[in-house]
């Protein structure tokens, strides 16, 4: 049977229109619950919802319920395609999530090519990436991460579901370029240990 406070708790996740974590669900509850307590209750609801119409996922440690992937398709509505990033865009967020916090040079150093600072305006302004202080080296360099916004948009619950060197490799997102240098470096250090031994 559910109490009326996993009633309000699972209440106020529904109503909300940005994902909560269990600290946020604490204090708009205003009772002497700790976020740990909240969020057994929170695991408590997801586990009830689990395999029905609409499920409660945590993403970057914040809580909101959602449709079921497989049951997406059938609430699409038809509507303006979104604006897409551009190849230099998503080159650049790539790199913030894999080597954050990182400056401007870092990223530029990375690319090889310089980063127009428009093109960070496009993530600051998806709220993909914010700001994430200086760089404690002479000029101090602002330097960026991601955003909890960057983690929910692509369904990732922390960086560290980020796809590794090989996933990418076989999903066929690595460059031929690229996977011809790293074979060769790879020969190259067999000959080289066979020349040691």
């Amino acid at each position: 049977m559910i109490d009326d406070l996993e009633r309000a708790i699972e209440a106020m996740l529904f109503a909300s229109d940005e994902a909560l974590d269990a600290r946020q669900v604490a204090n708009r509850l205003g009772d002497e619950m700790t976020p740990g307590e909240v969020r057994s209750i929170i695991v408590r609801i997801a586990a009830r919802h689990n395999g029905s119409g609409i499920e409660l996922v945590e993403r970057g440690g914040h809580w909101h319920f959602q449709t079921p992937s497989d049951l997406a398709h059938l609430l699409r509505r038809e509507r303006d395609d979104p604006r897409k990033l551009s190849r230099a865009a998503a080159e650049v967020l790539a790199i913030i999530a894999y080597h954050e916090p990182v400056s401007r040079a870092e990223i530029e150093a990375i690319r090889g090519v310089q980063t127009s600072k428009g093109t960070l305006d496009v993530l600051m302004e998806a709220e993909w990436v914010a700001p994430a202080g200086r760089r404690e080296v002479p000029g101090r360099p602002l330097i960026y991460k991601t955003t909890d916004a960057f983690l929910q948009h692509f369904g990732l619950n922390s960086r560290k579901d980020l796809p590794g060197i090989d996933d990418l490799r076989a999903a066929g997102l690595l460059d031929p370029v690229d996977l011809a240098f790293e074979e060769a470096v790879g020969e190259l250090d067999l000959v080289k240990d066979g020349e040691e031994a």
